[in-house]
């Protein structure tokens, strides 16, 4: 990394209550010393590490705005450089002049994600932690936030570390025995590196399963709600919001295109997708709504199905189980305030899903569904274990491969090959989870990773 310093905005450029202009490098001490006027009569410099002062940032006399300026020198700070943080009032203005200052002053411009990225390079994190602090900001729920966090604490890097100890001790076991066969026994080496092989791909398909779980964490589950007109639809929506989101009347067709509103149930995200009323139909702008419902159920992850039980299904029900037979489903007997004329074995006639009773009026039956979506895309109440979740497409990835070079392993003693051939394979998967964690990663993958960041971090 460069020994050059680097400046940036470390909240969000709007007006806020407070500001925060962030300085880190070789000279950012003596930078801070040359615009800052602390009340006490010091320096900036002459203070002690990990405190906070008061005072003015100046621009020749004139007072730019007053200030608390924070202080950590090197290594115990986020980059392990010395860093100064200018706490300022939150105008747009006032922090772009307090940055021009600092830049004008010796200071250069932070590259999106720099200041992790130093925080990388110098050693204080990993690369699965780095990455692990953008999953935080944008973390949308209670789920992603603690997957995230803990993954920040360094729990996916400990489980890749204990992996890549195993797999290196086994290395560097056959190439002493190549070398010093006098002294390292093989005989019935592939019988036990079989067995510490296998203990290694379950380790790593657990992770692999439990990023199934991950993913749904991160991103949410994309859940489309479907229906014939008047079925209750913009009930259920809004029922789940807890606002009048959607417009509900008597009159069928009502919705004739999608609402889209964001939801969190029991800390799980939902994308849901309120659509239009699927039925066969003449008006223009209502078949145009419906084709559009037709596509959202291609794209979702879940379907919830709503069902109006005061009326006998149709063939409109009948098209609608057909489109949606083979997709993640939670049928909902709407409407159990009123004379149900529609039970559950009708709807398993048609369609072999969940099937739960509901009056989205009234807000019945809303937990068993909450309950329902969890248990339906989780393989664990997740919030009873302490499993480490993968939330990242990359590290997943170099799971797969690391699991593929394992697999070659074990065909390997399978088909009685020499105990050096076993050495590519466990390299190659050596390789692949140190990609997890930073330490087998070309230069262009670290800048490709550190440029998705927001400025100032």
């Amino acid at each position: 990394m460069g020994t050059d310093t680097i400046a940036a905005i470390a909240t969000a450029l709007t007006n806020a209550g407070l500001g925060i202009i962030r300085l880190s490098g070789q000279t950012a001490i003596e930078t801070a010393d040359k615009i800052v006027r602390l009340k006490c009569g010091k320096p900036v410099s002459a203070c002690g590490s990990h405190t906070i002062h008061y005072g003015f940032v100046k621009e020749g006399e004139r007072t730019v705005d007053e200030v608390m300026v924070a202080l950590m020198k090197a290594p115990n700070s986020y980059t392990r450089e010395d860093t100064v943080e200018i706490n300022c009032h939150g105008g747009v203005l006032v922090m772009q002049q307090i940055l021009g200052l600092l830049l004008k002053n010796g200071a250069r411009p932070a590259e999106p994600g720099e200041f992790t990225k130093r925080a990388f390079l110098n050693g204080r994190i990993d690369l699965a932690q780095a990455e692990s602090v953008m999953d935080v900001i944008q973390a949308q729920n209670d789920f992603a936030l603690k997957a995230s966090m803990d993954q920040l604490k360094g729990k996916v890097s400990d489980t890749i570390r204990k992996l890549r100890e195993e797999i290196l001790y086994e290395l560097a076991y056959i190439e002493s025995a190549l070398d010093d066969p006098e002294h390292y026994e093989l005989d019935q080496y592939g019988s036990r590196l079989l067995q510490k092989t296998e203990h290694s791909l379950e380790a790593i398909r657990r992770l692999l399963l439990n990023a199934e779980n991950g993913f749904v964490l991160k991103e949410g589950i994309h859940t489309v709600i479907v229906g014939k007109p008047n079925s209750g639809k913009s009930s259920l929506l809004n029922a789940l919001t807890g606002t009048d989101r959607a417009i509900v009347t008597d009159i069928a067709g009502t919705t004739r295109d999608a609402i889209e509103e964001q939801i969190r149930l029991n800390g799980i995200s939902l994308h849901v997708t309120d659509t239009a009323g699927i039925r066969m139909t003449d008006d223009e702008v209502e078949r145009i709504g419906v084709e559009r419902a037709k596509e959202y159920i291609e794209k979702s992850d879940l379907v919830i199905y709503v069902v109006d039980a005061s009326v006998p299904l149709d063939r409109d029900d009948l098209e609608i189980a057909e489109r949606i037979r083979d997709r993640n489903v939670i049928v909902l007997l709407n409407k159990s305030d009123l004379d149900a004329v529609v039970t559950r074995e009708d709807i398993t006639e048609i369609l072999d899903q969940t099937v739960l009773t509901v009056s989205a009026k009234y807000g019945e039956g809303i937990e068993q569904l909450e309950h329902t979506v969890e248990e339906l895309f989780f393989h664990d109440r997740i919030r009873c274990n302490d499993e480490v979740f993968i939330t990242n497409e990359r590290h997943k990835a170099s799971l797969r491969n690391a699991e593929k070079s394992l697999c070659m392993v074990k065909q390997s003693i399978a088909d009685g090959m020499p105990e050096d051939f076993y050495t590519i394979d466990l390299m190659d998967a050596y390789r692949e989870l140190g990609s997890v964690i930073g330490e087998e990663v070309a230069d262009d993958l670290v800048n490709e990773i550190f440029s998705k960041f927001c400025m100032g971090k």
